[in-house]
């Protein structure tokens, strides 16, 4: 089993924050399928007629992303929540980026919900992991290719190092062709979907495990 905690002094900054966290085993990552690469294209045409780019901050989950950043030190503006980053490069006309079959769902997951997801490779992280705020000597190389500072920010460490966070995930922990063993976390709110994180969790490893196989190992959420 996997660890994953909330540290405390992030639940006092933001305590209606949750986690869940999915551990998949045995995984065959590939390109994704022609079938999934088409929905997903007809999935960004909808958003671009369903979402403006000049009230994406009104949107509750996507608000109370942009709150926790600043109640953890970080402007929102310049350091944007994921997935509201990947909202708006879809909706200003930019294709989505296809990378491996995991990562592609793990995208599309994070547009269906409009929550941050991060998928991450098992094998390259030990337990137990815990979400915190990050300090000033809290650093990585991020997979937008940029030295990213975690100062201040929401982050994922293991007994070693910070490897993820709401805001961009590190190539420390990236998953190719090669993993066989994901660990996914799901950021998310008490109320800020409709559905519950249970029931988002339970949708996305039954999907994610039929697009890249193998099976889940286990189911955590973490509040």
């Amino acid at each position: 089993m996997i660890s994953l905690t909330l540290d405390n002094k992030l639940k006092e900054r933001v305590p209606d924050l949750q986690l869940a966290l999915l551990h998949y085993v045995g995984c065959e990552i590939n390109d994704s399928s022609h079938m999934f690469q088409d929905r997903t294209q007809l999935f960004t045409e909808h958003l671009r007629l369903e979402y403006e780019t000049t009230t994406i901050t009104e949107l509750p989950p996507i608000q109370l992303f942009r709150h926790a950043f600043k109640q953890v030190g970080s402007s929102p503006s310049r350091y944007r929540p994921s997935a509201e980053a990947l909202l708006r490069r879809i909706l200003k006309g930019d294709p989505f980026y296809f990378v491996n079959s995991a990562v592609d769902a793990n995208n599309f997951f994070s547009l269906r919900y409009l929550l941050p997801f991060g998928i991450y490779n098992a094998s390259a992280l030990t337990s137990p992991i815990t979400c915190t705020i990050g300090n000033t000597e809290d650093h990585y190389l991020g997979l937008n290719g940029r030295e990213i500072s975690l100062a201040n920010k929401i982050v994922l460490q293991d007994v070693n190092r910070p490897f993820g966070s709401p805001y961009v995930d590190s190539q420390i922990s990236q998953v190719t062709k090669e993993t066989t063993n994901c660990l996914q976390v799901i950021f998310s709110f008490k109320g800020a979907t409709a559905s519950s994180l249970h029931s988002i969790a339970h949708e996305v490893s039954t999907l994610f495990t039929q697009v890249n196989g193998g099976e889940v190992r286990q189911t955590t959420i973490v509040e």
